[in-house]
């Protein structure tokens, strides 16, 4: 089914685009997909090139699906590593669309492999992320440097993220060479409008926590500040608005933290760094406490009591009153313990009360989510309406959004068991005698995975539910849900709902109770190739709202089912107003959405908060535009716009001497040979836009070739690190001593970020074998002619690059590609082999000078030792050099040191 006829604000933008270039804004959810999808149906002619950059293959695959699907005749094609270099002219002169790599475009670009001059345009997709160094910057460079005529229009629905920095997004406009700024948020006039005019019925419902769950949520909102607050407390220089409460329980917030510590993480004290995990902690407690059940949280709870991890990280927060009580109320949701223990339970240690608690027979409690009773209600009402929806065509479809895989698993089993059996289970495989059972087995391996308390996204834990009618699209991921469907109706599911969902579900009880491996692997669930359910009649889909593999999983579950009733377990919101855009898409067909929250908890906290930064962010861009000064010149149609100019100090003026008074002046242009593999890097960029040439070819020797004589090996910290515990550095320098005189190791890192290879506690006066920096000076003093170059970024790179290029010949691509691992083009001094040559140049009286004089005279090591004083003098040049060689090779030891002693 296609994406449904344009909207009224999408036609408006799509004009203003049209007419002229520009970057436009809109808001999450408004359909900046769909937007790029009329310009594509728009280009899809032979006639006319046009490019796309910054999509992933997820994206394109969507893109072309669609574009099928509304029976365009010449369909976008992509670019890969597939299609030889040779015949990517080819494909780029037969015209249309192409989705390419941003590597694949760079090389064409600079080898002159893509027909500039016949571009007709380019579209970029998510442009918040163009920055200056970036490869798609590059090419919208040498784009702009070529072809003056083609257009650019680039697309973003993430408004936040140019909120921070100073103008980012004139920078961002700058890099992309628009002049225009297109702002559509969600309160624009046109779009407020229009969607109010077609609105679905909305049906919010606020649900009431229970004490219990209320109870949990003021702990960790206590402890959560006071960690907060401490952590201030030692970085007095972190006093920002940013780390409040607030934003505290944001998504953002990791992020926010590693841009202020990042920088300071070497310097902070281990205190802070323990804050800063007790932080993700506690915020995944709080996801934890409305996401899930009361028994997938106390297991977490447990996990941290008891983990030795966790006691000697934390920064105390376990002991708090705050603490105690949120363990307490966590235990009261499973199970209480008979009442003349309770008692007991207020005097004893709570090391204590935990072994009592598991030696008594508990009462189970197995509170259930107030969320799965008002979801069950909600389809009760459902059903209700649909045994008499004759009038609206028939019973409809139910679409459930649930945050994440575990917990649409969970709503799945729910539905299927009921909520009492489901925890019992739960219950049983988690604190039972199953988990004592298994304990030997890979149960426990996993569910340790699961319950990490790093804050990583545990995976489903699920009961096995009775056979019933969810189908996996594993085994025909080539199939649409609607053929699916079809499929489904055609075959007898309650003989086939058994074995299916044993293919489906990767962490059944009865596989992992007794600790065995099914006998086919597990199929891991994820949104982009397996719905969570299709339960009954009326079909009712459930389906994550994050973690797909593909990012239009739901848009095209929204086109296919095209659901009557939307029940929002969680809230999104993109995808709210994403079903705003639907339903104003299918004019006059019906859409109910239920919309379910906590009332007073962190959940609608968070929608609320994520609502009011997407609206600040838009005001902020508004004032931006409106005192924004942009020059004529920045669309880099003509000569004058000084972005595309290039360093004119890249050049070196040679003078031949041979003509009159040496009169005669030759400009030679710089040029640096780069590999291949080096173009996913920002460097090329920076050294492109410093006014040197770039030669992209495949070297086996080197990253950069500077000039005939300086080869330069890149390597990150990391990468440097890893290469030395390899020995492959080695091998490289040995490489690049043999056929260069002047090899060049090129270490960059952040000057942003703590950079240390090893811990000045770690420092030791004599070298180890398991010692970064000792490895680094055995590399050294291994190779005497190796130099080392520490830049602090990509820009002080080029930088030096130019540097070292001052007053030196230029390299040659086509030596530098001649140069293998096993090339005979051997220099004079590299045709022996460099053992004995080491060997040789460690004697007293050989030195790099008379070396080469020796080897051409000399055989072996063994015929040396046989030469006599003065036949060494003579090939030495020097009586003294070959006195000391001689005496070296023939005095006795003893005789040796007598004579050391005398002189001393």
């Amino acid at each position: 089914m296609a994406a449904g006829p344009p909207l009224e604000h999408e036609t408006q933008i799509f004009l203003d685009l049209f007419h002229q270039d520009g970057l436009v804004i809109c808001a999450r959810g408004l359909g900046v997909d769909r937007l790029l999808l009329r310009f594509l149906r728009l280009y899809c002619e032979p006639t006319r090139l046009v490019l796309v950059l910054n999509t992933s293959p997820a994206e394109e695959e969507y893109f072309i699906d669609q574009l099928k699907t509304e029976n365009v005749a010449y369909l976008p094609r992509r670019v890969t590593n597939e299609i030889a270099s040779s015949g990517r002219y080819e494909v780029y002169s037969q015209g249309g669309v192409i989705f390419a790599t941003s590597r694949i475009l760079v090389v064409d670009f600079l080898t002159d492999r893509i027909p500039a001059d016949l571009i007709t345009g380019i579209l970029v997709y998510k442009a918040h992320r163009i920055i200056e160094s970036c490869q798609e910057a590059f090419i919208l460079r040498l784009y702009r440097q070529k072809n003056k005529q083609g257009f650019v229009k680039a697309f973003t629905d993430n408004a936040l993220a140019f909120n921070t920095g100073f103008c980012h997004v004139e920078r961002v406009m700058r890099n992309l060479f628009v002049r225009k700024l297109y702002l559509w948020p969600r309160f624009h006039a046109v779009v407020r409008s229009f969607l109010e005019r077609h609105k679905p019925e909305v049906v919010e419902i606020h649900i009431t926590m229970t004490p219990a769950m209320r109870a949990i949520q003021s702990s960790i909102l206590d402890i959560l500040n006071a960690c907060l607050k401490e952590l201030k407390q030692c970085n007095p220089a972190l006093e920002v608005e940013d780390l409040s409460l607030e934003n505290a329980i944001g998504t953002a917030f990791e992020k926010t933290i590693r841009h202020y510590l990042d920088p300071l993480w070497h310097q902070l004290g281990s205190k802070t760094k323990s804050l800063v995990q007790d932080l993700k902690i506690l915020r995944t407690l709080l996801q934890y406490l409305t996401q899930y059940d009361c028994v997938t949280f106390l297991h977490l709870l447990e996990s941290l009591k008891v983990s030795e991890k966790a006691f000697g990280q934390n920064s105390g927060w376990l002991f708090l009153d705050s603490s105690t009580s949120m363990f307490l109320n966590a235990r009261s949701r499973v199970y209480r313990l008979p009442e003349d223990n309770a008692s007991k339970k207020k005097k004893g240690s709570e090391k204590t009360d935990v072994k009592e608690a598991k030696e008594q027979k508990r009462e189970l409690v197995l509170e259930s989510s107030p969320k799965w009773e008002a979801l069950g209600e909600v389809l009760k009402e459902i059903e209700k309406e649909n045994a008499n929806s004759e009038a609206l065509g028939g019973p409809g479809r139910v679409l459930v959004c649930a945050s994440d895989d575990r917990t649409c698993a969970q709503l799945k089993d729910y539905l299927t068991l009921g909520a009492e059996a489901y925890l019992t289970r739960l219950y049983n495989r988690t604190f039972g005698a199953d988990k004592e059972a298994s304990a030997s087995g890979p149960k426990n391996r996993r569910e340790a995975k699961a319950h990490d308390p790093s804050g990583r996204e545990p995976p489903a834990k699920r009961a096995k539910p009775e056979p019933s009618k969810p189908k996996s699209r594993k085994k025909k991921a080539e199939l649409t849900l609607t053929q699916m469907l079809n499929r489904e109706e055609q075959e007898n599911i309650k003989v086939e709902g058994k074995e299916e969902e044993e293919d489906s579900e990767g962490l059944h009880s009865s596989q992992e109770s007794n600790g065995e491996r099914p006998e086919d692997p597990p199929l891991k669930l994820s949104s982009s190739d397996a719905y969570y359910g299709i339960l009954k009649e009326p079909l009712m889909v459930i389906h994550p709202l994050k973690g797909c593999g593909d990012p239009y999983a739901l848009t095209s579950v929204l086109q296919e089912v095209e659901p009557r009733y939307v029940v929002l377990y969680d809230a999104e919101l993109s995808f709210v107003r994403q079903l705003e855009v639907y339903k104003a898409s299918r004019a006059g067909k019906p859409l109910r959405v239920y919309f379910l929250i906590y009332g007073g908890s962190t959940e609608e906290q968070r929608y609320l908060t994520t609502l009011r930064k997407e609206k600040e962010a838009f005001e902020k861009l508004i004032r931006e535009k409106a005192g924004m000064v942009i020059p004529e010149e920045r669309e880099g149609r003509d000569e004058t716009n000084l972005d595309l100019a290039r360093d004119s100090t890249a050049a070196t003026v040679s003078i031949d001497t041979r003509k009159a008074g040496g009169q005669h002046q030759k400009l030679v242009q710089h040029s640096i040979v780069v590999d291949m593999r080096e173009f996913r890097s920002e460097l090329p960029s920076l050294i492109h836009r410093r006014g040197i040439d770039i030669e992209p070819v495949t070297l086996e020797v080197g990253d950069y070739i500077l000039t005939p004589d300086i080869c330069v090996e890149r390597k990150s910290t990391s990468d440097l690190i890893g290469s030395l515990n390899s020995g492959r550095l080695y091998s490289q320098c040995v490489s690049m001593s043999r056929y260069y005189k002047r090899p060049v190791l090129l270490i960059e890192f952040d000057a942003s970020k703590p950079f240390s290879l090893i811990s000045r506690a770690s420092l030791h006066q004599e070298i180890s074998s398991n010692d970064v920096i000792s490895k680094l000076a055995l590399l050294t003093l291994h190779f005497p002619r190796l130099r080392l170059l520490w830049c602090p970024s990509p820009h002080a790179t080029a930088e030096v690059f130019e540097e070292l290029k001052q007053n030196r010949p230029q390299p040659d691509a086509t030596a530098a590609l001649a140069i293998t691992a096993d090339s005979d083009t051997l220099p004079e001094r590299d045709r022996y082999n460099p053992g004995p040559q080491d060997f040789l140049l460690k004697m007293p009286g050989i030195n790099s000078k008379n070396c080469q004089a020796i080897m051409n005279h000399v055989e072996s090591i063994a015929e040396l030792t046989a030469l006599s004083q003065e036949k060494l003098a003579e090939l030495l040049g020097n009586a003294a050099n070959a006195k000391q060689l001689h005496e070296f090779i023939h005095l006795p030891l003893t005789e040796a040191v007598s004579q050391g002693k005398t002189k001393r």
